[in-house]
């Protein structure tokens, strides 16, 4: 008889929990690392930038649904790949998570070397790579390093709870209770009020060489002008529209970094008339107009667009070149046809705006401000911040459309031209909003009876290396940064006049709080127009709240233009062979639809190495120069170039036939072969 044998230790007794214990030791360290990857500078970037919220019109729900997915989806998809190494067996599992170990600390290492280190691209790559490994290495022989990055997984969620609680968006998030003082109406009439604020818009971009506004390219700017009080010396008080229009609205100076948010200022231009005054506001990346006040009936965009556009924030904070990691260049009016609505207005008599087949394209919130303008029996403020001319710049001058590649410079050689040309393209088709919104004013009687306003926040640098409008565009372009078109129509005023007094911005609201008799119950910086003008002479500006750069007033000229070159417009016919070029968007010109309101109006692709920097080539559609621009320096992107062809007039319905020419001595041709 066999004795009893001894009980076989159960391989779920003890096995089990340690085998579940490695597995959550391992996804608290993905945690760690991804949340230092990923978590971290994603909120650190979105909490700073509550206008990212505002633009795209999130509510507390899509907000808080994105930062649970930052915070929790690229972990459980790395713990995911993870965990498919068990079913290689235990020695795979171990090796798997290793290797993502290493994985995520070489993407560590290419944004800590993007900010600690001179190199870029393929060299940081290489570098971060060889830190990954070692990283990885040091993982498996110190166990030391895993007990530290498992401390580390409470990282996620303090990221999380300064998102939520202590950074500039948690204003938006979270908002607390508004309670805006209403204004005091005094004696006198209380007129409408019609305002329009611009978005990235230069005083010189406007300028003729006479320094007068340029009439011919710009005639409704011109018109206006010539109706008003222009005041000539007006400027910005910073280059960031989240701290200059709640010091417009306000008219005080930026203090704090705040969200341009009803709960941040709750005392503005909106809460000292909205007792009063009815409110009809399109804000773009501003929400200073509380509920209780006016209803702004933009459609919002949904979680999709904030996810696409946080993706795109992900590529470039994950880049191993330098990128601008910026929310705002998302920044794109939608299309009335995007947003669903109905165009404002019939036909307009000019024949140059081809406004019957190219409503579609009109951006959303300008149709929206278009038709609300109508008399009351109130007195109502009409108020729209557009995003135009300010990028992407998308607009050609009759109001159609193009595409363009997201990865081409604004500054440097070239560049800095290209970008200039298309703010100007983009500038025109703003005339012609501004146009349109003169001729419906008069249309409906508000024109002689309303306080018109035309302005911009701020302007922006297009000079070549300090392209842009931040400390250093202003170091070396105040001029263009600070200086902005300001138009103020008194009800019933038919003869224009020019006023250069420094106008700062924090005058705005004083200034309109005189002319239609409202007093505001707060003190402000600012000083109304109908005072006397203040006496420094010089400038302030913040480039930071509560940090004042200061720089001599006076009206800016107009910078050096370069003239266009003498083959723009030119017939060509046939010239003899000169190389090959590519072109990105050639298969775009065999089907054209004008009507449709779109066209390939920008040309990009590459040329040979061989070609040396700075030649010129022209661009013809249909047998006419549009454009002539350089081969700009080799950078990521190859030998390129790029050219815009602004005058619609050069396309067909149809096959377009495209040419590329190389511009030599005495401006001879020779054709480019392109593919």
């Amino acid at each position: 008889m066999r004795p009893p044998s001894a009980p076989t230790p159960s391989p779920t007794g003890e096995a089990v929990p340690s085998a579940r214990r490695a597995e959550l030791r391992r996804l608290l360290e993905v945690a760690a690392l991804v949340g230092l990857v990923v978590t971290q500078p994603l909120l650190d970037v979105l909490g700073r930038s509550p206008d990212f919220f505002l633009f795209h019109r999130a509510t507390t729900g899509d907000i808080l649904l994105l930062v649970a997915m930052i915070a929790l989806l690229p972990t459980l998809a790395v713990a995911l790949v993870g965990l498919a190494g068990r079913l290689a067996g235990p020695r795979a599992r171990r090796v798997t998570h290793r290797l993502l170990v290493g994985l995520l600390l070489a993407a560590l290492a290419v944004q800590v070397g993007r900010h600690a280190a001179p190199l870029r691209g393929v060299p940081l790559l290489l570098a971060a790579a060889v830190a990954g490994a070692a990283g990885a290495a040091a993982h498996r022989r110190w166990s030391v390093i895993g007990r530290v990055l498992r401390v580390a997984a409470l990282g996620p969620p303090v990221f999380v709870a300064l998102f939520l609680f202590a950074s500039p968006a948690s204003a938006v998030v979270l908002p607390r209770a508004h309670g805006g003082a209403a204004g005091v109406a005094g004696p006198g009439e209380h007129p409408p009020v019609v305002m329009i604020v611009l978005d990235e818009l230069p005083l010189v971009s406007l300028l003729g060489a006479d320094g007068r506004i340029d009439a011919t390219r710009y005639p409704h700017f011109a018109e206006l002008a010539a109706q008003s009080t222009w005041y000539r010396n007006a400027t910005g008080v910073s280059g960031w529209t989240p701290y200059a229009l709640p010091a417009m609205l306000t008219g005080r100076y930026p203090a704090l970094p705040l969200a341009p948010h009803y709960s941040q200022y709750p005392d503005n231009l909106f809460t000292a008339l909205g007792g009063l005054y009815d409110v009809r506001a399109e804000e773009s990346i501003t929400r200073l107009c509380p509920p209780s006040r006016c209803d702004q009936p933009v459609p919002q965009q949904g979680l999709g667009a904030l996810v696409r556009e946080t993706g795109k924030l992900l590529a470039q904070v994950a880049a191993p070149v330098d990128s601008r990691v910026d929310p705002e260049e998302s920044y794109r009016e939608r299309t009335r046809a995007e947003a669903g609505l109905d165009a404002a207005e019939p036909v307009p008599a000019d024949p140059k705006f081809r406004w019957d087949s190219l409503d579609d394209n009109q951006p959303a919130r300008f149709t929206s401000f278009l038709a609300g303008l109508r008399p009351s029996n109130r007195p109502t403020l009409h108020f729209l911040h557009l995003l135009m001319p300010h990028p992407p710049w998308a607009y050609l001058p009759s109001g159609a459309r193009y595409d363009a590649p997201e990865d081409l410079p604004s500054d440097g050689a070239g560049w800095v031209d290209l970008a200039r040309v298309r703010h100007l393209a983009q500038l025109e088709y703003t005339d012609r909003l501004i146009g349109e919104t003169l001729r419906t004013l008069r249309a409906t009687g508000l024109y002689d009876k309303a306080l018109v306003l035309v302005t911009a926040d701020h302007g922006v640098s297009f000079t070549r290396d300090w392209q842009g409008r931040g400390m250093d565009a202003i170091d070396h372009a105040a001029g263009q940064v600070a200086w902005v078109p300001m138009f103020v129509k008194d009800p019933g005023q038919r003869a224009g006049r020019t006023d250069d007094r420094n106008w700062e911005h924090v005058d705005l609201l004083p200034t309109i709080a005189d002319a239609v008799h409202v007093k505001v119950p707060w003190p402000m910086d600012g000083r109304s127009a109908r005072q006397g003008p203040r006496d420094r002479t010089e400038k302030w500006f913040y480039d930071r709240p509560g940090e004042r750069v200061t720089f001599p007033g006076g009206v800016p000229a107009r910078p050096a233009v370069p003239a266009p070159h003498p083959l723009v417009g030119a017939a060509v016919g046939e010239e003899p062979a000169g190389g090959a070029a590519t072109v990105a968007n050639l298969a775009a010109f065999r089907r054209v639809d004008p009507a449709a309101g779109e066209l390939p109006a920008l040309v990009w692709g590459t040329v040979p190495r061989e070609v040396p920097d700075g030649t010129l080539l022209a661009v013809a559609v249909n047998g006419r120069v549009g454009a002539v621009v350089p081969v700009v320096p080799a950078d990521k992107g190859g030998r390129r170039f790029a050219a815009l062809l602004p005058d619609d007039h050069l396309f067909r319905a149809g096959a377009n036939r495209l040419d590329l020419y190389r511009v030599g001595a005495g401006d001879a041709l020779r054709h480019l072969t392109l593919s």
